[in-house]
């Protein structure tokens, strides 16, 4: 089969890793037949996901990496994962964000793309403990100068993580004076028996304290955060009000998230509407 064009790289490395995940591992030669392109370029594929720390390369293939509970990816390693889901919930999620609102936004890839579509919402308060999403705003209003109606952002202090958060016993003062009306929180893994969850316990603390000051909990993961469990957990899905995600959960992981969730959003589905700004305001 002629090399296939219309894939992206990273569309052929998503597509990559979601094999080795379901089979738990996959040949070279079986790649090559499925995604018609040819053998080297699937060993760069498997060369550049190898790199980031999310398969192991093998003679002739590719398995994939068992991880600790207590193994926390850097931002850097995350950032180039599942980059057109994260772009999806991001759009998805800012359309929830009511002009004047306060918010928070938790660490993580997903929040920072998040935290770039919502530089042009005006009058916002920006409560977060993210080194990278306050970079986002802070960067907006330079470039914007003294824009009217720019947002507000409030950085916790706190120790730094490998994810770029932070965390520790000054974050968690700084957060629990706080009140806002919207917590959007990325996760390094969700499940129905575990809930949310991290690898750094410092975090979780810090985790449990956005969650305690947010009248909503809105959840940014896209589909391959299900079902992975941190060492730590910090909210069960029952506090969770809504979930937006990517177009590739399972139906089997759909079907049990509404069981315990008040709300699914999957982006790009029928299931958003657009009256939810107003939603959020009035809660």
């Amino acid at each position: 089969m002629s090399e296939n064009q219309n894939l992206l790289a990273e569309q052929r490395r998503t597509l990559i890793l979601d094999e080795v995940r379901r089979r738990g591992g996959v040949r070279v030669n079986e790649l090559t037949r499925r995604l018609g392109v040819s053998d080297m370029t699937v060993r760069r594929d498997l060369d550049a996901l190898a790199r980031q720390g999310v398969l192991e390369k093998v003679h002739g293939g590719a398995v994939p990496v068992v991880e600790a509970s207590t193994h926390e990816p850097g931002f850097e390693a995350k950032s180039g994962l599942e980059l057109t889901a994260k772009e999806d919930i991001a759009r998805t999620a800012a359309e929830l964000v009511p002009p004047g609102a306060a918010i928070a936004l938790s660490g993580g890839t997903t929040t920072f793309a998040l935290a770039h579509r919502l530089t042009d919402v005006p009058d916002l308060t920006v409560v977060t403990n993210s080194v990278r999403v306050a970079d986002v705003f802070h960067a907006a209003q330079r470039s914007s100068g003294s824009r009217q109606g720019a947002a507000t952002v409030v950085l916790t202090g706190g120790v730094r993580t490998p994810s770029d958060s932070l965390v520790g016993p000054v974050a968690d003062q700084a957060i629990a004076a706080l009140h806002f009306d919207l917590l959007f929180l990325g996760v390094h893994g969700i499940s129905a028996e575990a809930g949310l969850s991290t690898p750094n316990l410092a975090e979780a603390e810090t985790n449990r304290r956005l969650v305690q000051s947010a009248r909503r909990v809105i959840v940014v993961a896209d589909h391959t955060k299900w079902g992975t469990v941190g060492l730590s957990s910090f909210a069960s899905l029952e506090q969770v009000d809504t979930l937006v995600t990517d177009s590739r959960l399972s139906a089997e992981a759909r079907a049990e998230v509404s069981e315990h969730l008040r709300r699914l959003v999957v982006a790009g589905e029928s299931e958003h509407s657009g009256d939810e700004p107003a939603q959020a305001a009035e809660a």
